[in-house]
C-alpha cells in the first residue's frame, strides 16, 4: 500500500501532460501508464499529425516539453477554409492577427517522443508502466485503486483520482458518470503526401458533402492528409492502391498544391462524438478524451485536452487539498465554457459545412466570406482557433497576441 499524491489514470498525450505539469509545479503525482515507455509502444502515439494550437504551444513549452519537440515542428503561418462547389471561402494570416504562426504542425509520435524525454526529468513524479487500474473503492477523503503492475498488485490511496484513459473510459465507468454519444457514420483516413507546389506553411480545410478533407503543412515539403469518408465507404477506400488513393483525394481537395504524390501508410480511425455527462465526481475528474471526445474537424481534441491538463494543474498546485469539492467546482466551471463552444463548434461544422443541401449553398458561401472581409469576425475565429477560449490556464497565456 502507498499514498499517490494525485493519481493520474493514463499515460497517452494528456495524461503524461498533466504528470508532468503537475511535477513542473510540486505536486507529488503518480501516473500508471498502460504501455510501457516506449514512444512506438504508446497506443496514443500513433501516425496522426497534429495540428497544435498557439495556445497548446505556449503551455507546451511553459511546462518544459516544446525544447525537446520545437525542431520538429511546422509552423501554419495561414489557413484557407472552403466548401467543394461553392464560391464562399475565408482566409487567416498570422501577420494579420499579429503573431508569427496561429500553430504549429507535429507528428503524434515526436509529440509523444517529447514527453517521454520531458517526464524522465521529472522529480517528484512515480511512474507505473506497463500497469492498469482494475478496481476503485472509496475512502474518506479519497479512493483507493487496486493497481495491476508488472511487480504484482498494490493499492494506492489518493485524495484525487484523475481519469485520463482516453475514450472508453473505465474511470468514468467506475465513477458511475454517464456519457453521450454520437455515431458520425464516418472514417477518417490519415497519412503524408507530397505536393507538387510549396505548401508555403499554409493549413487547408476543404468541405464537401461526404466531410471534411485538410492538408496541414510538414517539414520537407510535405503534407499531412486528413481525408474523411463514409463509414461504409472505409472498406473500400481502404482496398485502394495508393493511386487509386492518392486521385480520390486529389478530387476531394482539387488542385491548389498541384499534384499529390507518394501517400505514405494510411491509418483508418471510426469517428464518433463521446461526451461525459460531468466533469467532476467525488474526489475525481475527467481530463482529455475520458471527458470528451470530439469530431476531428478543425483538430481541436489534444488541444482542448490539454488545457483540461493545464487549468487541474494550475487550481491543484494553489490548493491545500488537491480533491477538495470547491477546487473540483472550480475545475468544472472554468472549463465548461471552452469544452462547450469547442464541442458545438465541431458538431456545428460536420453538420452545416457538409450537409448536402444545395439551398444552404449561398448562406455558407456568405458565412464564410463574412469570415474573410470582416476583420472584427476573422479576429474572433481566429483567437479561438488559436485555443483563447473561456478562461484558460495561466500558462497558455505567456505569449498571448
Amino acid at each position: 500500500m502507498s499514498e499517490a499524491g494525485v493519481l493520474i489514470i493514463g499515460g497517452g498525450l494528456v495524461g503524461a501532460s498533466l504528470a508532468i505539469a503537475l511535477d513542473a509545479a510540486g505536486v507529488a503525482a503518480t501516473l500508471v501508464e498502460t504501455a510501457a515507455p516506449r514512444a512506438d509502444a504508446q497506443p496514443s502515439y500513433d501516425e496522426r499529425n497534429l495540428a497544435l494550437a498557439r495556445a497548446t504551444v505556449n503551455g507546451l513549452e511553459a511546462i518544459g516539453v516544446w525544447r525537446h519537440a520545437a525542431a520538429r515542428a511546422t509552423a501554419i503561418r495561414h489557413i484557407h477554409v472552403s466548401r467543394a462547389g461553392e464560391f464562399g471561402s475565408a482566409r487567416i494570416d498570422a501577420e494579420k492577427q499579429g503573431v508569427d504562426a496561429l500553430g504549429w504542425t507535429l507528428p503524434a509520435r515526436e509529440l509523444g517522443s517529447a514527453l517521454l524525454r520531458r517526464l524522465d526529468e521529472c522529480t517528484r513524479l512515480t511512474r507505473l508502466a506497463p500497469a492498469t487500474l482494475s478496481a476503485l473503492q472509496p475512502l474518506e477523503g479519497g479512493w483507493r485503486a487496486q493497481i495491476s503492475h508488472a511487480d504484482g498488485a498494490r493499492r494506492i490511496d489518493t485524495p484525487l483520482l484523475v481519469g485520463a484513459d482516453g475514450t472508453a473510459s473505465f474511470v468514468r465507468a467506475q465513477l458511475g458518470i454517464d456519457a453521450e454519444r454520437h455515431d458520425y457514420r464516418q472514417t477518417l483516413f490519415v497519412c503524408t503526401v507530397t505536393p507538387e507546389r510549396d505548401h508555403a506553411n499554409r493549413a487547408y480545410e476543404r468541405f464537401a458533402d461526404d466531410g471534411p478533407i485538410a492538408l496541414l503543412p510538414l517539414a520537407e515539403r510535405r503534407c499531412g492528409l486528413v481525408l474523411t469518408v463514409a463509414a461504409d465507404e472505409a472498406d473500400a477506400v481502404a482496398a485502394l492502391d495508393d493511386a487509386g488513393f492518392v486521385e480520390l483525394a486529389q478530387r476531394r481537395f482539387g488542385w491548389r498544391l498541384g499534384r499529390l504524390s507518394r501517400p505514405g501508410k494510411r491509418h483508418p480511425y471510426a469517428i464518433h462524438r463521446v461526451a461525459a455527462t460531468q466533469l467532476i465526481g467525488l474526489r475525481a475528474v475527467l481530463v482529455g478524451n475520458a471527458a470528451q471526445t470530439v469530431h476531428p474537424i478543425g483538430a481541436q481534441g489534444f488541444n482542448l485536452g490539454l488545457r483540461d491538463a493545464l487549468t487541474l494543474a494550475e487550481l491543484v498546485a494553489a490548493a491545500a487539498d488537491p480533491g477538495a469539492a470547491a477546487l473540483l467546482e472550480r475545475y468544472a466551471a472554468r472549463r465548461t465554457p471552452d469544452r462547450e463552444g469547442t464541442m458545438t463548434m465541431s458538431h456545428g461544422l460536420v453538420r452545416l459545412a457538409c450537409l448536402p443541401q444545395p439551398l444552404l449553398g449561398p448562406l455558407r458561401s456568405l458565412a464564410l466570406l463574412a469570415c474573410d472581409r470582416l476583420p472584427p469576425l476573422q479576429r474572433a475565429l481566429a483567437r479561438r482557433g488559436m485555443g483563447f477560449r473561456g478562461e484558460p490556464p495561466q500558462a497558455v497565456l505567456e505569449r498571448l497576441p
